[in-house]
């Protein structure tokens, strides 16, 4: 697994499932001992370390609930309730062609794109960049900023005030690297 991809797994996973999910145990032990840094491809220690320092998943589950969960949720998750989200079937449709395999939830889940872009990459199709590219370009660029200021916002826990910034930060910089990566195949 490359740095791209861990970056979209670990957030992707953190925003997709409740705290409390028994698939986030390891995470969550690697962020209260610390070693999530020396897997970490960003320069984001101070962040993580916040993270670190307010990580307990009973602790997170209220927020976590009042944020993303059901239809008074302070902070939808999903791109089509966002009005420069385009519409699940649209995300659904995009991911089927690529072979992405998906549940019954919605695909327009802000924590399932950033774990389809780890799918893409970990697939090393011939145009993952292309397709990388054109799920960041289409369909989590338009609303993730004002997602993540809305979490940073209403969040009451520190750790999810912190993720909406760390996660800010490597959506950037995993732009500026697909850019480069499509820019380089345009020069072939």
């Amino acid at each position: 697994m490359n740095e791209f991809s861990i970056l979209c797994r670990v957030i992707g996973s953190l925003f997709n499932r409740q705290p409390q999910d028994p698939l986030l145990v390891p995470l969550f032990t690697l962020l209260r001992e610390g070693k999530l840094g020396a897997q970490w491809p960003l320069e984001q220690d101070e962040l993580l370390q916040r993270l670190q320092q307010n990580s307990d998943p009973q602790a997170l589950a209220a927020d976590y609930n009042a944020l993303f969960v059901g239809p008074e949720c302070r902070v939808p998750p999903c791109a089509s309730h966002w009005p420069q989200g385009k519409p699940e079937a649209e995300v659904r449709a995009f991911l089927t062609a690529r072979g992405m395999p998906l549940s019954d939830a919605p695909a327009d889940h802000f924590g399932v794109l950033l774990l389809a872009a780890s799918w893409l990459e970990d697939q090393s199709a011939e145009d993952e960049s292309a397709a990388q590219f054109a799920l960041f370009d289409s369909y989590l660029l338009p609303w993730c900023g004002t997602f993540l200021g809305k979490v940073e916002a209403h969040a009451t826990s520190t750790f999810y005030r912190t993720l909406a910034v760390l996660s800010r930060e490597a959506i950037q910089a995993m732009w500026d690297e697909l850019n480069e990566a499509v820019e380089d195949d345009g020069d072939a």
